[in-house]
């Protein structure tokens, strides 16, 4: 029996099966998961786009992630989870591991949406790395999710271990050591007053600024600080 949509499309999603390591089950999740809303012209209200279960990955993948760090770093207090955590789940790191799983191969565009460039956005491959999540968690249940967060978040993992305890510090001591300003800019706040979402960016002369999220600003400037000794591999 031959599977719905065009033979490019399948055989894109047949070599997408075949890097994350899983045949689904229900092969129309999947291709719901890889569906941008743009190729639905508008039908639906965008409803049989990745767009519901991306809000459902981004929960799993927060679960997954806050198991794993209480798992391996079984001495940090709370201070020092929240800024490794910020710095494991944001857009960044989803458009991150969606490149390494090479998802903007497999997504479905409109013409337009194409042509400007979709398939490498940042903002299209974040969201489509967490609907993919949550369609291997429907399909598969939580150790399929868990194993793509594994595969393609491997090496943020490992950085993670390298991450200094007090990065704001440790920022501070090395742009001090070499005279340069340091500063740090909210970007961006959202949610409600008793659960705020902060981005702001970590910004030292000279250099192209580090994004950090946290529920306060002050650990949003820690998980930016992190971003910044991380992406240059400076150790505090």
């Amino acid at each position: 029996m031959s599977k719905p949509g065009g033979g490019k499309e399948n055989a894109r999603l047949d070599a997408l099966e075949q890097r994350i390591g899983h045949v689904f089950k229900n092969r129309a999740l999947l291709r719901e998961a890889m569906t941008h809303a743009s190729a639905l012209d508008g039908k639906r209200g965008g409803v049989g786009s990745y767009d519901r279960l991306e809000f459902l990955g981004d929960r799993v993948l927060g679960m997954i992630v806050a198991e794993r760090l209480l798992h391996e770093h079984e001495d940090d207090e709370e201070g020092e989870l929240a800024p490794r955590f910020n710095a494991l789940v944001n857009k960044h790191a989803c458009a991150r591991a969606a490149r390494a799983a090479d998802l903007g191969d497999a997504v479905i565009l409109s013409p337009s949406e194409e042509s400007s460039g979709g398939r490498g956005k940042d903002a299209i491959l974040a969201d489509l790395c967490e609907s993919v999540i949550a369609a291997l968690y429907l399909d598969a249940g939580m150790e399929s999710a868990r194993s793509f967060i594994t595969k393609f978040w491997g090496d943020a993992f490992d950085a993670m271990e390298d991450a200094p305890r007090d990065a704001k510090t440790a920022l501070q001591e090395w742009a001090a050591a070499r005279k340069l300003n340091l500063s740090y800019h909210v970007v961006d706040q959202s949610g409600p007053e008793h659960a705020p979402r902060f981005v702001v960016d970590a910004a030292v002369e000279g250099f192209a600024p580090a994004r950090g999220e946290g529920g306060s600003k002050r650990a949003a400037q820690r998980a930016a600080a992190a971003a910044f000794l991380r992406e240059r591999g400076i150790h505090g």
